[in-house]
């Protein structure tokens, strides 16, 4: 029989504020994330906009040789990790390491120290690059460093599905919990590409918003949209098997009960036109949770600001609801943090999980021209109080990876 699995815990490092209180702040207002990027200059590129993360310092999580070897992302991982084992209230003195696991994903892992050493190679030689360089890399490093973080000996993974990475790393120990391997597990995911390559390479394909008007950038469903706008940042997640939790008295924020991963199989980039893959993993989702279509109170849409998927997510709603899913509120708060790849699925669902625990349906922001394409009750502006039982979250990555995560109010 399976287990149930709930969580206790969350963290976030986001373009929106850091920690689980000024995140979900910043989403009940609305607050935009993206504004002109200070990574880098530029001045040679078409793309001006991100959404950064503003107000971390790696030294309030690590000492100061050790974050020196950690990329960006691991840096993130890391912090949002202790957020989220804080939040939890888990004594590791009183568990069996070997039955808590990491899975983390990402979907670029350290692109910004390859740039960097890269740059030294080509310049300087050989010699001089780092001896960190390939652990710094290596997107399993996450999870590895966060294991070694809390000392926990159970499965490590890492997850790479492109945007997908996060959620399916939240889905795959939702099912190490479920059916009996572990008794807890650390997940989520972490992305940290605002760096000119990856912000060149993105732009090459067009995918990226070249607009400079940070309300007029990441518009999720807008007839106007024209790319998506790159973030960064880290959500995690503390995943227990429900007996476990409710015997220490953990606060419990939701319950997981469904989980779909399907492909595409179509193309490298593009979704497939129909949405019949996303519509499967949602179905899949719903089936695994054993409830009725007609029970779900919100979708957290994938909703990058770009034409093809948002048009096409809307689609594969429709195929799973029918006309119910016009009654369906669906919104992408991709409007306001950006779109964070492999970070993406994993904060989205702590939004899913804050939306069943607060009663709140966050806003699609800065949406002003409606899109016949688009014609879902996209909660436009102005987020909603409205208590729901239960909620979808969707994320879809390059390659035809769709995963759908199911959310239950407790």
């Amino acid at each position: 029989m399976y287990k149930r699995v709930v969580i206790t815990g969350m963290g976030v490092v986001s373009p929106i504020g850091c920690g689980l209180d000024n995140f979900w702040n910043g989403i009940k207002t609305g607050q935009c994330g993206i504004d002109e990027i200070t990574a880098f200059d530029t001045a040679d590129f078409s793309v001006k906009l991100a959404a950064e993360v503003k107000d971390f310092n790696p030294i309030d999580y690590l000492e100061k040789k050790e974050a020196k070897r950690m990329d960006r992302f691991c840096q993130f991982a890391v912090a949002a990790s202790q957020m989220a084992m804080d939040d939890s209230g888990l004594d590791l003195k009183e568990e069996n390491f070997k039955r808590i696991g990491v899975i983390i994903g990402s979907g670029v892992g350290g692109i910004s120290t390859i740039e960097t050493e890269l740059t030294k190679l080509h310049t300087k030689g050989p010699s001089k690059v780092s001896p960190f360089f390939i652990p710094m890399i290596i997107s399993n490093m996450a999870s590895g460093l966060v294991a070694i973080r809390f000392g926990v000996q159970g499965i490590n993974m890492s997850v790479v599905t492109a945007c997908a990475s996060g959620a399916n790393a939240i889905g795959e120990s939702f099912r190490k919990i479920q059916t009996g391997l572990c008794e807890v597990m650390i997940t989520g995911g972490s992305e940290a590409s605002i760096t000119p390559a990856t912000i060149a390479g993105f732009s090459a394909m067009s995918a990226l918003c070249t607009s400079r008007n940070k309300n007029r950038a990441s518009i999720p469903f807008d007839k106007e949209r024209g790319g998506f706008v790159m973030g960064e940042g880290s959500g995690m997640l503390i995943l227990e098997e429900y007996e476990h939790a409710k015997a220490r008295g953990a606060h419990i924020y939701s319950e997981i009960v469904g989980y779909g991963a399907t492909c595409d199989a179509y193309h490298m980039t593009t979704p497939e036109p129909n949405g019949f893959g996303a519509a499967a993993a949602i179905s899949s989702a719903i089936e695994d949770a054993g409830i009725d279509k007609e029970a779900i109170g919100y979708i957290n849409a994938h909703g990058t600001s770009t034409p093809y998927n948002d048009k096409f997510e809307t689609l594969a709603i429709k195929n799973v609801f029918g006309d119910y899913a016009y009654q369906i509120p669906v919104s992408s708060t991709k409007s306001m943090t950006g779109h964070l790849i492999g970070g993406a699925g994993a904060i989205e669902a702590i939004v899913s999980s804050m939306s069943l625990e607060e009663g709140f349906l966050p806003a699609t922001i800065n949406h002003l021209v409606d899109d016949p394409d688009c014609d879902l009750d996209i909660i436009p502006n102005e987020g909603r109080n409205v208590e729901i039982n239960y909620v979808l979250s969707n994320s879809l990555g390059f390659g035809g990876h769709n995963t759908t995560l199911l959310f239950k109010k407790v």
